[in-house]
């Protein structure tokens, strides 16, 4: 006899989502869609790999992205691709390719992929919902797009979740600046972090980003990019920060915010919940790309969009005590046939096609066990279907969610049960 072989198991860093936990997912995709649709967004679906060009181009070759976590690998054409990293740089490379009008507002939901530790809300594999729209710098679509994630946050219960803000600048202005940033940090290259006590050299920027308190101790007290702004992208940012204001929503200024890919210019943002603890709380952010299209081999083209992880905003949700369906996912009907006759059959289809949510017991189980499985299967309704039923081409209801069992039982002819039930369904 051959050896019994080990079960498998989901490669390190993924996970397997299965029900009830899968009805969240669905219910977080539903409601972003939603929100989008009514931005005027409509969903775009881009190849899970690209040429790995796509994303040196896109996110910076001394990107920490880039150089750490990507996966890269060649076909049996000898073409090299990469997995996609996230959401941007494929909706970016879409849009030259297929020059649609602009401005071209696209959504996604999409998993991407990076090799990094796995920890809460970290995966190699893990799923991320997003906007873009290209073909304007209106300031005005700035605030859309934040305000269309600060919307999509607060819909799905979360309140502890603040909005960070910066602007980068273009390339005069930033150029400008982080020569004057690598001065600063060669002076003080002995209190940067480990990493960064070179690295710094190939892009000072990267230093914001870190997370160290020895770095941060360093960037905060040095020279800061909003203070340094040329005069039409302060215009630019002031007019991102007034709009946001007449909505309503509050934002900080956080000088320190960079992002973590080489493409972003003027505004900044990200959303992090205080319920969740240390450098990890951030459940969303993006920016404005005004230079991708271009070295995605396109024309000049503004670009804004945002990026969220799903696995992290569960975390939020779950970290605030957020307990509320996101989208109805519940049987409505469970039909028990201790015939095993195909009035059983038919009677199913007949409920599933008006609209119902049913199911069934299967493998001819006595009455007694189709029933514990429609109490479990959480249906309001149980609908028998007995030797007598089938006789006098009756069904019996039963009430699986009332105390009062007189009440909760009767009996009606099968040509009137699509009536009945949605009568009862909607008390």
């Amino acid at each position: 006899m051959s050896e019994p072989v080990a079960p498998f198991q989901a490669p390190v860093g993924t996970h397997d989502v299965l029900a009830p936990d899968s009805a969240l997912w669905e219910g977080l995709l539903a409601r972003f869609a939603e929100r989008a649709y009514r931005y005027g967004f409509s969903l775009v679906i881009n190849p899970l790999f690209e040429d790995v060009g796509v994303f040196l181009r896109g996110i910076g070759e001394q990107s920490d992205v880039f150089r750490k976590e990507m996966y890269v690998f060649e076909d049996r054409g000898e073409r090299r691709y990469a997995l996609r990293p996230e959401g941007t740089a494929s909706v970016v490379r879409a849009f030259v390719q297929h020059q649609p009008t602009t401005p071209w507002k696209a959504w996604y939901a999409t998993p991407a992929f990076r090799y990094e530790r796995p920890q809460a809300g970290r995966y190699r594999q893990h799923n991320q919902l997003g906007v873009e729209v290209l073909g304007t710098d209106d300031p005005a679509v700035d605030v859309e797009v934040i305000a269309l994630a600060n919307g999509f946050y607060h819909d799905i219960g979360l309140r502890r979740v603040r909005l960070l803000i910066n602007s980068m600048g273009h390339e005069a202005c930033r150029g400008a600046y982080v020569e004057l940033l690598r001065e600063y940090l060669a002076a003080h290259q002995d209190q940067l972090c480990e990493e960064h006590r070179e690295g710094w050299r190939q892009n000072p920027l990267r230093v914001l980003d870190c997370k160290r308190d020895s770095c941060v101790e360093v960037t905060t007290n040095g020279p800061l990019l909003i203070d340094h702004l040329c005069e039409d992208c302060r215009t630019h940012f002031d007019a991102v920060l007034a709009g946001l204001t007449s909505l309503g929503i509050e934002s900080t200024l956080e000088p320190r915010l960079v992002r973590g890919f080489d493409y972003y210019t003027r505004t900044t943002f990200e959303f992090v919940a205080d319920a969740l603890e240390g450098a990890q709380n951030a459940i969303g952010g993006g920016g404005r790309y005004d230079k991708l299209a271009e070295e995605l081999g396109g024309k000049p083209t503004s670009g804004i969009g945002f990026g969220s992880g799903v696995e992290r905003i569960l975390l939020a949700r779950a970290a605030e005590g957020v307990t509320g369906e996101l989208l109805n996912r519940r049987l409505d009907l469970f039909v028990i046939d201790t015939t095993a006759s195909a009035v059983a059959t038919v009677l199913i289809e007949r409920l599933r096609e008006a609209g119902f949510a049913t199911d069934r017991a299967y493998d001819r189980r006595s009455m007694k066990a189709q029933m514990k499985v429609a109490d479990k299967s959480g249906a309001r309704l149980a609908l028998l279907l007995g030797p007598e039923e089938i006789e006098t081409g009756e069904v019996t209801i039963r009430d699986l969610r009332s105390e009062d069992f007189a009440q909760a039982q009767l009996r009606v002819a099968q040509s009137e049960i699509v009536s009945t039930v949605a009568n009862l369904l909607m008390k």
